[in-house]
């Protein structure tokens, strides 16, 4: 059995699944599943947990995640307030390669497509030249049937494979395939520490909500992240430091205690050491872009 299990709702022959995801929020739980994924973000802002990555997403981003991937899209704490003016908008496709059949995958013709889906072993983030035509290709698909949904999927995985450029996002594959035990307790870590980074943490609260001992607790999460939780919580916190100082009219000194920082100083060493600029240029530069 897998972590979290998700399982896709779709007859079980079906080989190109449609799904539209219009909510408050998107699913907030670190899950796999064996179907590749798709996903096309129209509308909602949060970060995006694959293994050792923490990043954003946001309207306009397009990832491809291959299979048993663990992965959640975590809506920021703004799509929980029940307002009705934010929404969490994403068109996504479901790829089951299981459906298709070992004769199928056998055939000359679809070896080069066979290669391309065996590689994908994480997290992709799509970058197209063109990407709301592929979006709207995307969007086709709903009104296609039969062969013609099964072309319309091939022809936009074609593109993915000679038109796009995938830039891998997480770079270790240690939360691939995790137990349904370890998958359990990593989804209770990172639910805890996307809800309390903003606070000071210690190693033996974090540790306590794995049920397990410091030293236990430093090998799990080194192993299945590769990094140490000190630096994942730092750029956890410098993810939700970057909105605000985007979207917010804080102080920079208001912010860095905000999103728990234990003062000024630490936080801009680490914001020039990670981001590569101090805070206020951050913010400078962000504003004059957009001038």
């Amino acid at each position: 059995m897998k972590v979290i299990p998700f399982k896709i709702p779709k007859p079980s022959k079906e080989l190109i699944r449609y799904q539209v995801d219009c909510q408050p929020y998107f699913y907030d739980k670190l899950h796999q599943h064996p179907e590749i994924q798709l996903s096309c973000i129209l509308e909602g802002e949060g970060k995006l947990i694959v293994g050792d990555y923490i990043g954003r997403f946001g309207p306009g981003d397009i990832f491809l995640l291959g299979q048993n991937v663990p992965h959640v899209f975590r809506s920021d704490d703004a799509y929980y307030q029940h307002d009705e003016a934010r929404q969490s908008h994403s068109i996504i496709l479901f790829f089951d390669l299981r459906a298709f059949g070992e004769a199928f995958w056998a055939a000359e013709e679809m070896q080069e497509v066979k290669e391309f889906f065996e590689q994908l072993s994480g997290c992709y983030k799509v970058c197209l030249a063109e990407p709301d035509n592929f979006v709207e290709q995307v969007r086709q698909l709903h009104h296609r049937h039969h062969l013609s949904k099964v072309v319309g999927a091939l022809q936009l995985v074609d593109e993915l494979m000679h038109k796009a450029a995938l830039q891998r996002l997480n770079l270790a594959d240690q939360m691939h395939n995790l137990s349904e035990r370890e998958g359990k307790r990593m989804e209770q870590v990172l639910q805890f520490l996307v809800d309390e980074s903003h606070r000071q943490l210690t190693l033996e609260e974090v540790a306590s909500v794995a049920n397990m001992s410091r030293e236990a607790f430093c090998r799990f999460f080194k192993e299945r992240t590769r990094k140490t939780l000190v630096t994942f919580l730092n750029e956890l916190r410098l993810s939700n430091a970057c909105q605000a100082l985007l979207h917010s009219d804080q102080t920079i000194a208001s912010i860095a205690f905000t999103c728990g920082f234990a003062n000024l100083s630490h936080f801009n060493r680490v914001f020039i050491k990670t981001i590569g600029t101090t805070p206020r240029n951050f913010r400078r530069q962000a504003t004059t872009n957009k001038v």
